[in-house]
């Protein structure tokens, strides 16, 4: 019987211990490292298919330019395989920045929350410089008080500006 004709598993847990294939997927679809490391044997075809057809184009401007052939012989294009490379290398160079930027928050992360709290679901990996949940909340009660404070003075320097701008509006 195949995956697709079993049916469904009856037991919750059973569905949370295996996710499906396409689940899977989709997780690895958008983790840039994994998508950098599927465009990199596309990247090496795609290189060599325009190495092959900048051949193919010189041999026959060359045949052309020596009077051995005429122009009538329809050969590749090379821009639009060039077109192609170029647009892997631009996937590929957004991948790297997408990487990039995840590990600057991934440090940012670690730099302003160090300690991680303990799950329920892995008890048995509790850390010892581990957060308990209160205070995990009263860290997340600092920052949200520390952001409102950011926005009011924000919000503050804008009156101000919008103040001044008017006053000179009117003189």
């Amino acid at each position: 019987m195949s995956q697709q004709q079993q049916p469904p598993p009856t037991n919750p847990q059973a569905v949370l211990q295996q996710p499906p294939q396409q689940q899977l997927n989709q997780q690895q679809d958008f983790d840039p490292v994994h998508r950098f490391k599927m465009l990199i044997p596309q990247l090496k075809e795609s290189l060599q298919n325009v190495m092959a057809i900048a051949s193919q184009n010189f041999a026959h401007n060359t045949a052309i330019d020596n009077g051995i052939k005429s122009n009538d012989s329809t050969v590749q294009r090379f821009d639009k395989s060039l077109e192609e490379f170029y647009a892997l290398c631009d996937q590929l160079e957004l991948c790297l920045r997408l990487a990039h930027e995840c590990l600057s928050q991934s440090i940012d992360s670690a730099k302003h929350s160090p300690n991680l709290v303990p799950t329920a679901t892995k008890p048995d990996t509790v850390q010892t410089e581990s957060l308990s949940y209160s205070q995990y909340l009263s860290m997340i009660k600092s920052q949200i008080s520390c952001a409102k404070d950011i926005h009011n003075a924000l919000l503050e320097c804008s009156k101000k500006i919008a103040g001044k701008s008017q006053q000179q509006g009117i003189l």
